[in-house]
């Protein structure tokens, strides 16, 4: 069994993130063929997130998400994303790795591996996942029902960072790789203006609604998105049993070749001009 105050840093990030994500993801009739040019996406290779991880405003670690170099699976092109969680409370320490490839048209995820290290438990996992015969594979095993357009702990921040949201929307999705754990439902709940270390920014809030033996009955999580067309995660707050959990942007490196960014109305841009660095609001002058 894991640390219980240690893997609840793991559990903060990744329950949040199955939770978010947007209707549109799921509003599919029946197969579909895969596109035949790659997805416009708002991230790219080199681009990486750091965050700053807190219980009861007390730092207990920290956190990245970066875009690895171009890969492929099974003979696909895919985007490598990495999450590391690195954290230290009382006496436990954390050290964990999630990594995801997916689909560089499609965005469906095709192979998850999480790497945990936490002192004496350390479990190695790796899930192959194939959309088109909706299954998976846990390392070894026999296979699993999956969905038809899949997505993993690690990927859904990214394929949530290509739809545009808006206030007041509330649905329910049912992507996640392992069938048996659909549906998720989110809201989007308003607008806000924050602080972080990285800067003040203006965001769009969003409120999951999932199930976590962490969470409080009646817990309350939110997840701050940029309110731009990168949708870069902000911040990131949740009640749990002994206490709150959060996250909070520290850095921003733009990736080394930025893509052009899905616009709102789903046309192409008219150029292919680079993303701007995620702009920081200039602060309130002090009285």
């Amino acid at each position: 069994m894991g640390h219980p105050r240690v893997s609840v840093l793991r559990s903060l990030f990744i329950g949040a993130v199955l939770a978010v994500m947007p209707a549109s993801a799921q509003e599919t009739g029946g197969p579909a063929a895969r596109p035949a040019e790659p997805a416009r996406v708002p991230f790219g290779v080199g681009e990486r997130l750091e965050y700053q991880v807190k219980y009861k405003n007390i730092p207990v670690g920290s956190g990245e998400m970066e875009v690895l170099p171009m890969d492929t699976v099974r003979g696909v092109d895919t985007w490598h994303t990495i999450f590391r969680l690195h954290g230290r409370f009382l006496f436990y320490s954390v050290n964990d790795k999630y990594e995801s490839w997916s689909d560089s048209h499609t965005l469906a995820s095709l192979r998850y591996r999480k790497d945990i290290d936490e002192g004496s438990y350390e479990p190695k996992h790796t899930y192959e996942i194939f959309p088109d015969r909706r299954e998976y594979t846990e390392d070894s095993k026999p296979p699993k029902p999956s969905v038809e357009h899949p997505l993993d702990d690690g990927s859904f921040l990214y394929f949530l960072r290509t739809v545009p949201l808006r206030v007041g929307m509330d649905t329910t999705f049912n992507d996640y790789f392992m069938a048996d754990r659909n549906p998720v439902r989110f809201k989007v709940v308003r607008k806000d203006t924050i602080d972080v270390p990285a800067g003040r920014f203006p965001a769009l809030v969003v409120q999951p609604i999932f199930q976590s033996k962490f969470f409080s009955d009646g817990g309350h999580a939110e997840v701050w998105l940029s309110d731009d067309e990168n949708r870069i995660m902000l911040q990131m707050k949740s009640s749990v049993r002994f206490g709150s959990l959060n996250l909070y942007l520290k850095s921003y490196h733009p990736p080394q070749t930025a893509t052009p960014p899905v616009p709102a109305n789903g046309k192409p841009p008219t150029d292919t001009a680079p993303l701007p660095v995620l702009p920081p609001i200039p602060p309130r002058p002090r009285d």
